[in-house]
């Protein structure tokens, strides 16, 4: 079973999120901020990261900085879920390493459909 962990603020999105990766069979765990993601990441090694950029604490992009600084998460995908829509926000969250920049509002579905084509 693939794992996923869920970075997001914001409880409407995290609920949805949740409910349809486990309905396509991923473990999915759950982080509020970039802190959380980062202690969960200690003891969990996801095959993908769904990435708020705009969080309390420690916002995306420092969390992916950081992400990135840890060998054992080399092969793990990211994905930033976003509202900053700009070239620059996009732009940057890719140049920080990220696989895709997804912008809010999103597809639930096509984002599943993306998620699965990273990890094949």
């Amino acid at each position: 079973m693939k794992k996923i962990l869920i970075v997001d603020d914001e409880p409407n999105i995290v609920m949805s999120l949740e409910y349809t990766f486990k309905k396509n069979n991923f473990e999915v765990f759950i982080a509020r901020d970039g802190q959380e993601a980062l202690d969960i990441l200690k003891n969990q090694l996801p095959d993908i990261i769904i990435l708020d950029v705009m969080m309390p604490m420690v916002d995306g992009y420092s969390t992916l900085e950081q992400i990135k600084q840890e060998p054992r998460l080399e092969n793990c995908k990211v994905i930033f879920l976003s509202a900053k829509n700009k070239e620059k926000d996009i732009e940057k969250g890719l140049s920080l390493g990220a696989n895709l920049y997804i912008t809010k509002p999103f597809s639930l579905k096509k984002l599943v459909e993306q998620a699965q084509e990273l990890l094949n």
